[in-house]
């Protein structure tokens, strides 16, 4: 039998699309060796986002197209995935210990912001990453209570000038939740906010992350445009409902972002459809098709859509949002393919673009 055509090898390797990448493991340079003897082949592939509970079965596959080439006796394929570092907004420098800084944004309040963050982080975590979330939605800090920290527990304080962030759920967290209680009203102007966000960014150690999520305050007003300015984001993604009014608001976001060159790597649609436990009927309270409308509008990708249900909620008033509370749910897994989406997109950006940011927008 006549050894196997490298070109016939190469051919069978690109069979197979990264259903993220939207590529082939060659075009998408994630091919790391390759090598022919003979009859045997090996293969070296790295994904460029957290995908741990892809690499086995994607490394299957591969070597199942592989083995049908002719001529092939043994093959050895081994895919893992390594994140990198992206490019941020203008002259801003790059913070120690984060590769990449994830904006989760809205334009107006209560469309489900922090809960997609929260469960974004956890998601990311799940596939392997190193993950924290900063809570900066300084008037009303949720993350504390999404995450089960007690009420009126501080954050380790080094050199007497440094935060040692909280961690729960595998996830580093910093929020003025924990700097106040939950008693304790934050009435302060616009700069003073955006000072204290800065400090709790910059003077909190965050320990080797692959991706700091930001829960940003809903709205584009100064805070917002402040924090968007100053903070070395890598990408943006946007949380809207279907309504016709969150949609409004959810276009200024993605508007701002653009005015600060933080590129928007997708669209988020919570609330999409409500599922009556009782009887199975399903009903778009909300509307239907906006996000998709918007993520079309926009050029942006819709990264997934979540329906309006209970169990996220109580999950997350209880301190286990859903991706820890019951991982192998279906909604669990919506979040989880909405993490390996928005993480794809970003290795894309941070391959192909040498100064560019990325943000992430919800209505919450």
């Amino acid at each position: 039998m006549s050894n196997p055509s490298r070109a016939d090898v190469e051919a069978a390797i690109c069979s197979y699309q990264d259903p993220y990448l939207q590529k082939d493991l060659l075009v998408a340079q994630c091919v790391d060796s390759l090598s022919i003897e003979g009859g045997q082949v090996r293969l070296s592939v790295t994904l460029g986002y957290p995908a741990e509970g892809l690499c086995s079965g994607v490394a299957q596959l591969l070597k199942s197209k592989i083995e049908d080439v002719a001529g092939v006796e043994q093959v050895d394929v081994n895919v893992g995935w390594q994140v990198a570092a992206g490019p941020v907004q203008g002259q801003l420098e790059a913070m120690a210990g984060v590769k990449n800084i994830i904006a989760v944004a809205s334009g107006k309040g209560g469309v489900g912001k922090s809960t997609t963050a929260a469960n974004l982080a956890l998601a990311l975590a799940a596939e392997g990453a190193r993950v924290g979330i900063l809570d900066a939605d300084i008037y009303g800090p949720s993350m504390g209570q999404m995450f089960g920290i007690a009420d009126g527990q501080r954050p380790d304080v080094k050199n007497e000038q440094f935060f040692v962030p909280i961690e729960a759920h595998g996830i580093q967290l910093m929020s003025m939740a924990f700097l106040v209680t939950e008693d304790t009203p934050v009435v302060w102007r616009g700069p003073m906010v955006s000072g204290a966000l800065q400090q709790l960014l910059t003077q909190t150690i965050w320990n080797k992350l692959d991706y700091l999520v930001i829960d940003m305050p809903p709205g584009t007003g100064d805070i917002q445009l402040t924090l968007a300015q100053k903070v070395p984001v890598t990408g943006s993604v946007v949380v809207t409902t279907p309504q016709d009014l969150a949609l409004i608001d959810a276009k200024k976001g993605i508007e701002m972002f653009r005015k600060v060159d933080i590129p928007v790597l997708g669209i988020i649609e919570n609330m999409a459809v409500h599922i009556c436990s009782s009887c199975g009927h399903t009903e778009h309270l909300f509307g239907e098709g906006g996000g998709s409308r918007i993520a079309e509008q926009y050029g942006a990708d819709l990264l997934g859509s979540l329906p309006l249900s209970m169990m996220i909620r109580e999950q997350s008033d209880g301190g286990k949002p859903t991706v820890v509370a019951e991982p192998e749910s279906q909604i669990a897994m919506i979040y989880r393919d909405m993490a390996r989406h928005l993480a794809a997109e970003l290795s894309l950006g941070n391959s192909q673009q040498s100064a560019a940011p990325a943000i992430a927008i919800s209505d919450d």
